[in-house]
């Protein structure tokens, strides 16, 4: 769920009416937000950051003097981190990149989001064909770290006018991050609401509802020093960050349609590379054992997310110079003049999916690596709090 600080919020279940397999334009959906504890998971303080009193990062920094940060762009992740506070006063067990439900020998796992400010790139490109892909990708792929399997998807479309060429361009993309999760997309709401947008915008949101078996949910909770931080690449910036980028790419003086230095694609291209699902390939791993842990990376880059999976008393520490980071993250480093321990705290840097897992499991996803599905060692899990980069 992106919210300001694009902090992800796991508040779930919300007990919903829907009328299946309909796409229907200004009809009426009935919510009925029944907020549910979490069941199993690690039952942590709820807390993108795992924030503690006495939490030391050590991160490694610029030295070229203070460049462009999150905030600056307008998204302050400490208010979100303060609002997930004070939520779990409110509803306390929740947490988790899912919610979990009961139901028989399972849980229900259910995850939602949206695409953030990646859609006004949509606008300006003109690429709604996989925004839809995005969408799809940050519910299935936050499910998918409880070890679930998606079983379908549910989106609302909402537009000042609705432009039916582009609404199926975007559904079609929706489709497709179906097809790629194995899912069914079971229904959806259209709101046509004239006057909250601009002619030409539109904002999407949906949530996935996925399944484990009880005694096969992936909670972190075994965790401990010496399992291994294995990384999954990105496809790009996937969707989270977009407004420190749109900053980002204003400063640089590129346009959408200028290459991108480094890279044989141009800006625009680059920046929309639909978000990576990682369903098929997390759950092939999962179901050859030794995974005790993931991390979906989104907002709040490696920094926030990596420690949300672990026990209390557990850090991680990760090899920086261990994968291939795409151009693009080079470029926005260094058009934006942003500091180290920020690139890290924003963005996915080129690791979509970190999976925690032990020593032999490590040694078998590595060498049963290829081009399709490459895997990284990017580091380990230590003792101690937060994220060290070395």
């Amino acid at each position: 769920m992106s919210f300001g600080a694009c902090t992800e919020l796991s508040h779930f279940l919300a007990v919903a009416s829907f009328k299946p397999n309909s796409h229907n334009c200004k009809c009426t959906a009935t919510i009925n937000h029944s907020f549910l504890n979490a069941i199993g998971g690690n039952n942590r303080a709820l807390s993108m950051s795992n924030l503690k009193k006495n939490d030391t990062r050590v991160v490694a920094v610029r030295a070229e003097g203070q460049g462009l940060t999150y905030k600056d762009s307008g998204v302050d992740i400490d208010a979100g981190s303060e609002l997930v506070r004070r939520i779990a006063k409110m509803a306390p067990g929740i947490g988790g990149f899912g919610g979990l439900f009961p139901l028989g020998d399972s849980y229900l796992v259910a995850g939602t989001d949206g695409v953030g400010t990646k859609v006004m790139l949509a606008f300006e490109t003109g690429i709604h064909d996989t925004i839809g892909i995005d969408l799809v990708a940050m519910s299935v792929n936050d499910i998918v770290t409880s070890g679930a399997k998606p079983l379908f998807f549910l989106d609302y479309f909402a537009t000042g006018h609705l432009d039916v060429d582009v609404a199926e361009q975007v559904i079609k993309g929706i489709v497709d991050g179906c097809k790629q999760s194995d899912c069914a997309l079971l229904g959806g709401e259209t709101a046509e609401m004239p006057g909250l947008y601009k002619e030409g915008e539109y904002d999407l949101s949906g949530c996935a509802v996925g399944i484990v078996k009880k005694d096969s949910v992936i909670n972190g909770k075994d965790i401990t020093a010496g399992d291994i931080l294995i990384g999954l690449p990105s496809s790009g910036v996937h969707s989270n960050g977009f407004s420190l980028v749109r900053r980002v790419l204003e400063k640089s003086g590129l346009s959408l349609k200028d290459k991108l230095p480094g890279a044989s694609t141009t800006v625009a291209e680059a920046l929309m590379a639909p978000t990576k699902i990682y369903v098929k390939q997390v759950l092939d791993i999962v179901s050859k054992g030794g995974v005790k842990g993931i991390a979906h990376i989104t907002g709040g880059g490696f920094t926030d997310n990596i420690p949300r999976v672990f026990p209390e008393g557990f850090g991680a520490s990760i090899y920086k110079d261990s994968w291939e980071m795409p151009a693009v993250f080079k470029w926005l480093q260094e058009a934006g003049k942003i500091e180290d321990s920020e690139m890290m705290r924003t963005f996915n840097m080129g690791i979509g999916m970190v999976l925690v897992v032990t020593p032999e499991a490590a040694n078998r996803i590595l060498e049963n690596g290829n081009d399709t599905d490459k895997a990284y060692r990017i580091g380990e899990v230590i003792s101690g709090n937060g994220v060290t980069y070395c």
